[in-house]
């Protein structure tokens, strides 16, 4: 079986600015390339797991998410970093319900099913409690994070 990272998009990939839609305002936080570089040498898928309710609410378009996540996506295979999936719920519980958007499980669930990954061996590093949830229902043991701060933090953790 395979052993898996899921991260959460803003605040552990990029910098968390609240809706961030725009190319422009999508910023790689400093040391991601470097700390998902070692969860890949460690031997990690690395899949990413995002809410972006800004589609339900108007606020941006399902092309803006995919541009951002192939420009995203772009940029790390420039370091020889490949991620094996990225999956984004575009739900919010005011204007649609859906089993896809974090705190729900459904897309850790998928991406175990669909990867042969092995939750116990698996960590979900995430800036909001809702991403522990989702990892902690699926049995992935969940990191909770500031928004925006160093992945060199948790480093001790993920063996």
């Amino acid at each position: 079986m395979n052993k898996a990272i899921f991260l959460d998009r803003d605040g552990v990939i990029n910098t968390e600015r609240g809706y961030t839609h725009k190319l422009e305002d999508f910023v790689i936080l400093p040391d991601l390339v470097e700390n998902l570089q070692l969860y890949l040498k460690k031997g990690y898928l690395l899949i990413v797991v995002s809410n972006q309710s800004g589609v339900a609410k108007g606020l941006y378009t399902q092309a803006d998410v995919e541009t951002i996540h192939s420009f995203l996506t772009n940029e790390l295979i420039k370091s020889d970093i490949h991620l094996s999936e990225i999956y984004y719920c575009i739900h919010h519980p005011d204007v649609s319900r859906c089993i896809c958007r974090k705190p729900d499980s459904l897309f850790v669930e998928k991406a175990l099913a669909r990867f042969n990954i092995d939750p116990s061996k698996s960590y979900f590093i995430g800036d909001k409690e809702r991403d522990v949830e989702a990892a902690e229902k699926a049995g992935v043991k969940g990191i909770l994070i500031e928004a925006n701060s160093p992945l060199k933090l948790i480093s001790h953790i993920i063996e």
